[in-house]
């Protein structure tokens, strides 16, 4: 049991600020954190509630020849010393303390942490089967239940995999015709952006709205005009989800689900905004499947429901509805809100340093001059090159990765890491590993340039992680951040508004999005 010293930093844990959640769950504004209050729980209740959690939970040793790490405490584990809002910070710092590899206990979990390239490519590229599975994770699990793609496990995930790699390709991914759709959508996010005549705007939504066009194509068949109130109520419902997953209530949610279930607090918005998704995606391939044709595919959501219908004489084992919402759910959160938020720290960037985006600009002019940014055109463009793998470097869009799990006990770098255990290849570090790159908390598109100017590629530029659980949208969202980045800044300079400091701080979130700001968008003249 608890002794006394150890219930006085349990209590000082619960009283301080360790505990905290968004004041409002608005993705347009700076996220400003206010205490989670205990008020309505007397001492005594919490008291009690942590002794009943810790007879729950608690107990389980060490084993052996386990990774080291700090001294947990009884119940909360290491989470008194860990920075709730962003953990990734914690884990960096515990990195150069423990090294390449070691471990820490979150709430009852003990959880392993792979820092830097050379850990990270190890396990995910040398050990990629063993490290290949996901781990249950309460807020992620509410949302997909072990189905679709990103949380599943075993066989489902291979062949849900398989299929949704080979869909994409299918329906454009890494090819003329998807080239062809996000060069149309570039055009109209020009006349967008052209429409506020060079005054200052916040672009959060219409970015979002711009790549999530280029997903629900591939998706649905179709594209939303920008103001369509179905499409921002989904960005809505997205990106407050994707701020939610990264605040300390969804961290204690996952330390303490049998317990945090039943207290308020926005962790319970995760699963109340994916039910509202999975809502209209149901509504959807319910229209879809009244108007199927099996000699005239779609869409993606076409392609499941003829596997679907193919499969009905068989088990029936993969092809399943619930597949289907999950799969559309997590291709369309990810493939809108991490690609357009890179495109939002891209814009932020070139505001910040104005002679880099000069230089980006004297490139475009040089090798594409009025014409339509093509793909083809990156190999002669080594210095825009250079820039768009450093904004994806230095943005850190998902600083601590998704999380892995060990399919059998493997013998790692030297420790016994049990089959089960949750593992954190941390992405940040391997982003920021100074062994790879120059300067890594500095924006430095030398990074990929040689003394002559020559793109030249860095191993450790990993934004997709790697291995089997690598993003399955790779491919597509380098295409979109090449051709949207470089026909915006064909068309436009960009400058802050007067008077706005800008902060490259990021805000609180499971993915790291910049702080809310204005940009003026300043029309270019073309030859």
């Amino acid at each position: 049991m608890l002794n006394k010293k150890e219930l006085q930093r349990l209590l000082h844990f619960i009283k301080e600020d360790r505990i905290s959640i968004p004041h409002r769950a608005s993705v347009y504004s700076q996220v400003p954190l206010v205490m989670f209050s205990f008020e309505p729980i007397t001492l005594f209740m919490a008291i009690v509630i942590c002794l009943l959690i810790y007879l729950v939970y608690g107990g389980k040793g060490t084993p052996p020849n386990f990774p080291p790490g700090p001294k947990p405490l009884p119940l909360i584990g290491n989470l008194h010393i860990m920075n709730l809002k962003k953990p990734y910070m914690t884990l960096m710092e515990l990195g150069k303390k423990y090294g390449s590899v070691f471990s820490v206990q979150l709430g009852t979990e003990k959880v392993v942490v792979l820092c830097g390239y050379d850990a990270v490519k190890d396990a995910l590229i040398n050990h990629a089967e063993e490290f290949s599975d996901r781990p249950i994770i309460e807020a992620f699990h509410r949302r997909s239940n072990g189905h679709g793609i990103t949380f599943s496990h075993g066989e489902n995930w291979k062949v849900m995999r398989r299929f949704t790699l080979a869909t994409l390709r299918d329906f454009g991914m890494g090819k003329r015709t998807i080239e062809d759709k996000i060069n149309e959508e570039c055009i109209s996010l020009v006349e967008t952006f052209q429409s506020y005549k060079g005054e200052p705007f916040e672009n959060s939504l219409i970015l979002n709205a711009a790549v999530a066009n280029i997903i629900v194509s591939i998706l649905l068949g179709h594209r939303f005009e920008y103001q369509d109130p179905t499409l921002l109520k989904l960005i809505r419902l997205i990106n407050e989800i994707a701020r939610i997953l990264g605040t300390p209530i969804v961290m204690l949610y996952n330390a303490y689900p049998s317990v945090m279930r039943w207290l308020p607090g926005s962790h319970h918005n995760v699963e109340k905004n994916t039910q509202k998704s999975h809502t209209f995606i149901k509504e959807t391939f319910a229209e879809h499947k009244a108007q199927l044709d099996i000699n005239d595919q779609r869409d993606f959501i076409d392609a499941f429901l003829i596997k679907q219908s193919e499969e009905k004489s068989a088990t029936g084992r993969f092809f399943h509805n619930e597949n289907l919402v999950s799969l559309v759910d997590s291709l369309f959160s990810a493939g809108m809100e991490t690609t357009s938020t890179t495109l939002r720290w891209s814009l932020m960037l070139m505001m910040k340093y104005p002679e880099i985006q000069k230089k980006v600009q004297e490139e475009i002019d040089k090798v594409i001059g009025s014409a339509q940014p093509q793909m083809e055109h990156r190999k002669q463009m080594p210095y825009t090159d250079a820039v768009i793998h450093e904004i994806q470097r230095f943005a850190d869009i998902v600083p601590t990765n998704l999380p892995h799990s060990t399919t059998k006990d493997v013998t790692f770098r030297g420790y016994l890491i049990p089959k089960g255990t949750q593992v954190i290849p941390l992405l940040t570090s391997v982003l920021r590993d100074k062994a790879y790159f120059e300067r890594p908390y500095e924006f430095y598109p030398q990074h990929f340039l040689d003394s002559e100017g020559n793109f030249v590629k860095n191993e450790a530029f990993i934004p997709f992680s790697a291995g089997k659980r690598s993003c399955a949208g790779e491919t597509l969202a380098k295409m979109e951040l090449f051709l949207f980045f470089t026909k915006l800044l064909q068309n436009f300079t960009f400058q802050s508004p007067p008077g706005q400091d800008l902060h490259l701080t990021p805000l609180v979130g499971f993915t790291s999005a910049p702080m809310v700001h204005k940009i003026c968008a300043l029309s270019r003249t073309l030859d």
